[in-house]
C-alpha cells in the first residue's frame, strides 16, 4: 500500500532518523483505543494534548501515555505557570491545523509551541507518536524523539 508521507515522516527522513509506520482505523481517536488496535501496551503510545496557558504565552504540546491524564496542577507547577487549562477539541484544531486524533509534535516544529514529553517515556526505548494525520502512528526511539523536537521531560501525569 502506498500511503503519502506526512509532514512529520518527511521531517524525520530529513533528519536521518529511523522510524517505522503504524497504520490503523481512522475512526479512532482516542489512544487508547489506538494502542488496543496496534496491539500495543498503551503506556508506550503517547497522545499529544494542547495546554493553554494565559496570553499572550504560546500553548504547549504535553506528550502523556494513553493510558494516563495529565495533571494540570502538575504541569502548571513544572512549568512555573499560574494556571493552565486544556484547550477544546476545536481549539486544539484550530492551534495546531490538525484533526483532533491526528495532533503531532513533530508536524509542529517552528510553529512557537513549547514541547514537553512526560517523563515515563525515559524508561522506554520506543515511543509511539502521531504522525500528524489520523490512522498513521510512528513509532521512534525516545532520544531521538526528544533530539528533533527538544521536548522537555516533566512530570505532569495523575498518579
Amino acid at each position: 500500500m502506498s500511503m503519502h508521507k506526512t509532514l512529520a515522516m518527511k521531517l524525520l527522513e530529513g533528519k536521518k532518523v529511523t522510524y517505522e509506520v503504524l497504520e490503523y482505523s481512522t475512526s479512532f481517536r482516542d489512544a487508547q483505543e489506538v494502542a488496543a488496535a496496534l496491539d500495543i501496551p498503551a503506556g508506550q503510545v503517547f497522545k499529544t494534548l494542547v495546554v493553554l496557558r494565559p496570553s499572550p504565552a504560546k500553548p504547549m504540546l504535553v506528550m502523556v501515555p494513553a493510558d494516563r491524564q495529565l495533571d494540570l496542577k502538575k504541569l502548571a507547577k513544572a512549568v512555573k505557570a499560574k494556571k493552565l487549562k486544556m484547550a477544546t477539541y476545536h481549539e486544539a484544531e484550530r492551534l495546531t491545523g490538525l484533526q483532533v486524533g491526528g495532533i503531532s509534535a513533530l508536524a509542529l516544529l517552528n510553529r512557537g509551541f513549547a514541547i514537553f514529553l512526560d517523563e515515563s517515556a525515559k524508561a522506554l526505548d520506543h515511543v509511539i507518536i502521531s504522525a500528524g494525520q489520523r490512522g498513521l502512528q510512528i513509532k521512534l526511539a525516545v532520544s531521538d524523539l526528544v533530539t528533533v523536537t527538544k521536548a522537555r521531560f516533566v512530570d505532569a501525569v495523575s498518579e
